[in-house]
């Protein structure tokens, strides 16, 4: 949801009415929390172990579709702009049923299952990443679309109580954590020179204590812009967060999740490591040591420090929103001089 909104802001600052079509998950707190409104179909994630749960989404996609064009209808939809997700499967099929121009959003390093079947149909399908055999005219790499800075580092760090003058690690897993990382980092840094603000999640958090006063253990953190504009070094997984990491000249130690839909993160991880910009750690090889020693590599290092910041400052694409934006604009003004209105499903 962080790209879909990242991209909503900027339509609406082009003047575009803009909602949301989603589920139950992420999408019922930080869309309203965005200001827009939210249409919800009943639909989940296919599942590829489990035949009897696969049948039962398969049919409710089917009768999602439906409820998707009302919405459509209702709300006036100019465009449609999917992100990947299973929602946009059906109000994606909807939108082209109806004749409504649909783009597609793809933030990861290969085609996700929706993207693929909706791909013929789209007229545009905005990437992440150049991916091979992805490179007609209805593809056009725009990079993953990112929030906009919440402050500058000397107001995050003032607002988080880090001094100006301090090293700080951010170490962090997505909303709920990242288990491998949480169990290990406690321990790595619990001598860590520097300050430490670890972000372990809503699963994790309670069964974690910090190591010392240097270590600031957190649940969660809203806005956490503020985490990213504060920090010298990051530790983290390495899903569609690596662009937030590159717009702020972020370092990293990236650990993918190895059980990634078509092991997306060990790509995008390779991606930063190329660009000079990351370090890769697999799963399976995080120890405390190993982590503490990675990280030190680079943030007591200043030469390499300074390098590493520009390598992830060149790889980062901060106009992609605006991009992005402007592709759903153009699809809509095929089919009306003046947008009024542009339907957003993840």
């Amino acid at each position: 949801m962080i790209p879909a909104i990242a991209v909503a802001d900027a339509l609406r600052a082009e003047g575009a009415e803009v909602s949301f079509v989603g589920g139950e998950r992420a999408e019922a707190e930080l869309v309203p929390a965005a200001g827009y409104p939210l249409d919800r179909i009943r639909v989940e994630g296919i599942s590829r172990t489990n035949p009897l749960r696969a049948a039962r989404a398969v049919a409710k996609a089917g009768g999602a579709v439906g409820a998707a064009a009302r919405i459509l209808r209702r709300r006036r939809a100019d465009a449609v702009l999917g992100g990947g997700g299973y929602v946009a499967g059906p109000v994606g099929l909807a939108a082209v049923l109806d004749r409504v121009p649909l783009v597609l959003t793809e933030a990861d390093s290969h085609l996700g299952l929706t993207n693929r079947l909706l791909a013929p149909r789209a007229r545009r399908l905005c990437l992440a990443f150049a991916l091979p055999g992805r490179d007609g005219p209805r593809y056009v790499v725009t990079g993953r679309p990112v929030p906009r800075r919440v402050a500058t580092r000397a107001a995050a760090r003032e607002t988080l109580g880090v001094d100006q003058e301090e090293r700080l690690v951010l170490i962090f897993g997505g909303s709920l954590g990242a288990r491998t990382i949480n169990q290990a980092a406690p321990e790595a840094f619990a001598t860590a020179p520097y300050r430490v603000l670890h972000i372990a999640g809503r699963r994790d958090a309670a069964d974690l204590t910090a190591p010392g006063a240097h270590y600031d253990l957190r649940d969660y953190l809203v806005p956490f812009g503020l985490a990213l504009a504060a920090a010298d070094v990051a530790v983290a997984r390495a899903g569609g967060s690596i662009f937030e990491l590159a717009q702020h000249g972020i370092p990293a130690v990236l650990i993918p999740y190895p059980r990634a839909t078509g092991d997306h993160q060990a790509a995008n991880a390779r991606w930063m490591r190329d660009g000079g910009a990351a370090v890769v750690v697999p799963d399976a090889d995080v120890t405390p040591e190993r982590l503490r020693a990675e990280t030190d590599a680079i943030v007591l290092d200043d030469e390499r420090l300074a390098a590493m910041s520009a390598a992830a400052c060149r790889l980062a694409r901060p106009a992609a929103a605006a991009d992005v934006a402007r592709e759903v604009l153009v699809a809509a003004g095929g089919a009306r001089a003046a947008p009024a209105g542009v339907g957003m499903a993840g």
